[in-house]
């Protein structure tokens, strides 16, 4: 197996297990959002980084000892603001719906999260063939988020569940802005954590692992605003005593095979990307949000989740997807062009 053929089967695995890691959370109906996202984020961003990373990198601490204190500060810096996005990601919902949300901060992390390290780092690489390919694939990936959101919105309101008055769109759709921004901060630790990346192979670590590198200090950055929200909603909800509720055990265990998912979605990404070369991370970041969608997409048919709402909104979703497959085969050529 080539490097891009095996580039491209881990972003597959990647994009499906995040597509599926939030599933377990619709069976987790005694805690309130924040007791299950507090466990998911005490696994997935505190504990499974560290086990991983020691467990795959070789002499970690001389890894950050010879890349150099800036690049490890940069990538924690961008994980703390990935970990901020998080928080307008739920206000965002609030302020326009789901579907509104969901597909607007994606189009906004693919865009970003893609185009920045094409611009930044290889500008060269823009007008070429496969540059050009980039930017299509890009493009489309926008259309079929954008298609996808219009098939939320008609959900919605066939089910009733359409924005209210009380709701300010303006207000909305800024923090989908600024959570999209943040969102592709994830992938700017690794385009821009190369330092680290570097490091670790010449410390005898393999190519596939030498990403866990920057996933430790992007994580562990990450997970502080995440803990501390959960807590500051706790205390403003009253949810704390949840955690001892009768009958909550398997939610514990269900919330750590979020954080298993999630977590296991990321190392499969940064794996993904760095087989794909030089312009991994610009690759595969649109490949991997389009492959959520579609994921995402198809578990809420399984489960039910367009029952109940007509023809048009599932056809709709169903054309949406279809462009993000496109994408995908676009995407897929421009990583053998470059």
């Amino acid at each position: 197996m080539n490097a891009n053929t095996l580039g491209l089967a881990l972003l597959l695995l990647a994009g499906g297990m995040n597509g599926s890691f939030t599933l377990p959370m619709k069976f987790t109906r005694r805690w309130a959002w924040e007791n299950t996202w507090l466990v998911y984020t005490v696994f997935a961003l505190g504990l499974f980084p560290p086990l991983l990373t020691f467990a795959t990198v070789s002499a970690i601490r001389a890894v950050y000892v010879q890349a150099g204190a800036g690049p490890v500060v940069m990538v924690a810096l961008f994980g703390a603001g990935w970990g901020i996005s998080q928080i307008f990601f739920g206000l965002a919902v609030e302020g326009v719906g789901i579907a509104l949300a969901f597909s607007v901060i994606l189009g906004i992390a693919a865009a970003v999260g893609s185009l920045i390290p094409l611009l930044r780092l290889h500008p060269e690489k823009v007008l070429t063939s496969g540059g050009l390919a980039v930017l299509l694939g890009i493009a489309l990936v926008l259309v079929g988020i954008g298609i996808c959101a219009v098939a939320g919105r008609r959900r919605e309101e066939a089910l009733g569940q359409g924005p209210t008055e009380k709701r300010s769109l303006a207000r909305g759709l800024l923090f989908c802005l600024i959570s999209g921004l943040g969102s592709a901060l994830v992938n700017f630790g690794l385009a821009f954590g190369t330092p680290l990346i570097e490091a670790a192979r010449r410390t005898d670590t393999s190519t596939l692992w030498a990403p866990n590198a920057v996933w430790l200090p992007l994580m562990w950055a990450g997970g502080i605003p995440n803990l501390v929200y959960c807590v500051y909603l706790m205390k403003r909800n009253k949810t704390s005593d949840r955690f001892g509720v009768t009958g909550t055990g398997s939610h514990w265990a269900l919330a750590v095979a979020m954080a298993l998912f999630w977590f296991g979605s990321t190392v499969m990404y940064g794996a993904g990307a760095v087989e794909l070369g030089d312009l991994g991370a610009v690759l595969a970041w649109p490949l991997f949000m389009s492959l959520i969608v579609i994921t995402a997409s198809l578990w809420g048919i399984v489960t039910g989740e367009w029952r109940n709402t007509g023809r048009q909104p599932l056809g709709i979703m169903s054309a949406g997807v279809l462009v993000l497959v496109l994408a995908i085969f676009v995407l897929s050529a421009a990583s053998r062009w470059l």
